[in-house]
């Protein structure tokens, strides 16, 4: 069972202080910028707690999303744009490029970099609680849920929030399409994979899971596609993952087509399926041996020594043994100089994202308070503390490690 994912590190960003003293002309005003500041501190803190669940981190992001609308949204009764949403600058890395860091003096540019660290979250989250041994349904199914919920933030935050953005995306930037595009479909095979291993456990039809994986192969080839206009020098290491998956599933595919075709009494066609998978496995070992050397964001592990990437090279051999076998003493079929074409459509158990909304404007953000915020005063020595060429340290987060690997049976 193929639980193992590759994961890029979180985003790091600069303290935000939201001390708007002079401006903020209230103490419901000042109340409000305080608990900004708490609320992002929690929020961050959750990131990198391993004891943090999903219905925590909802809590942590509802907290602070709910107050940075306040900053965003229309408050006054008009069409207007917000007053305040210029008024403090943010600043943060990417998950692709190291500490360089970008920085914007927008809410929104917040609102959108803090989002897509809560997808990242929910995909490191799932990809943890895939490691662990003897994974039950019940985590299973947190596991795929997490990955939609993931990847549905990260479709929501491009369809809606990032073209808001008055300063477009850097190109190789996490915000910029090629990028949560992949990070999209990523999510999404990721999530599919969990349902070809439940597919497996449970002795479902084998067309249903060649199928499933055809279609998961799909997804991985689409993502890779995607990034390979990007720097090498950033991309390289997702890449050979995306292809090393793309392959382990087209070996997948094939040896369970193969079983498909032995059942139609197809043994010639089966054998070349089968042969066909040994290739595609083969290929997906080398790249895993690629992946392991290549330099980059990321994670680092030894995919084909794990577990499930074993349990498949078995199969394919013991498979392609009994096509043999059976067209050796029963069929005696000829095989196929080319490969079966693999013309399928799973109608079951695709992995469409979840849908995803932020959450409405906090009720301390009122018209009445936000008539309070006085942009004509300035903020007292905001200027001064702004550190613009400060680095931003990268964030330890306790999941860069490799897991342990025990074949993710679903139990």
């Amino acid at each position: 069972m193929a639980h193992w994912f590759h994961r890029n590190p979180l985003k790091a960003t600069a303290p935000v202080s939201f001390n708007l003293y002079g401006i903020a002309g209230s103490p419901a005003a000042n109340k409000i910028c305080n608990d900004l500041r708490t609320t992002r501190a929690r929020l961050l803190e959750m990131f990198t707690d391993v004891t943090c669940t999903p219905e925590i981190m909802k809590n942590a992001t509802d907290a602070y999303f709910s107050l940075l609308q306040g900053f965003i949204a229309y408050l006054d009764g008009t069409t207007q744009e917000n007053k305040l949403r210029y008024i403090q600058n943010f600043k943060w890395t990417d998950t692709l490029q190291g500490n360089a860091a970008s920085a914007q003096q927008d809410a929104v540019f917040e609102l959108v970099s803090m989002g897509f660290n809560v997808a990242v979250w929910y995909s490191k989250y799932a990809s943890r609680l895939a490691g662990k041994e003897n994974v039950t349904e019940d985590e299973a199914k947190i596991v795929h849920k997490s990955l939609k919920v993931a990847a549905g933030i990260f479709k929501h935050l491009k369809e809606t929030h990032i073209p808001r953005l008055i300063t477009p995306a850097e190109k190789g930037r996490d915000l910029e399409p090629r990028v949560i595009d992949t990070y999209i479909v990523q999510c999404q095979a990721e999530a599919q994979e969990v349902t070809i291993a439940r597919a497996i456990e449970l002795k479902h039809n084998a067309n249903l899971i060649a199928s499933l994986a055809f279609e998961t192969a799909n997804f991985y080839q689409k993502a890779d596609h995607t990034l390979n206009t990007l720097e090498p020098d950033y991309s390289s290491k997702w890449r050979k993952y995306l292809q090393l998956k793309q392959h382990f599933y087209m070996a997948y595919a094939y040896c369970y087509h193969g079983q498909t075709l032995l059942a139609s009494d197809k043994c010639g066609e089966a054998i070349r399926s089968l042969q066909e998978a040994e290739k595609c496995y083969s290929k997906a070992e080398a790249l895993c041996k690629e992946y392991r050397q290549t330099k980059g964001p990321g994670t680092t592990a030894k995919p084909s020594e794990q577990l499930f990437f074993l349990k498949l090279g078995g199969l394919i051999k013991n498979t392609l043994e009994k096509c043999q076998r059976e067209n050796g003493f029963i069929y005696f079929h000829k095989v196929p100089a080319e490969a079966p074409s693999l013309e399928l459509k799973a109608s079951y158990g695709l992995a469409e994202p979840i849908g995803f909304e932020f959450p409405p404007v906090s009720d301390q953000c009122t018209p009445e308070v936000y008539a309070t915020f006085d942009l004509t005063k300035g903020a007292k020595d905001e200027k001064a503390k702004s550190k613009q060429d400060e680095e931003v340290k990268p964030v330890k987060e306790p999941d860069l490690k490799p897991q342990k690997d025990t074949g993710c049976t679903i139990s």
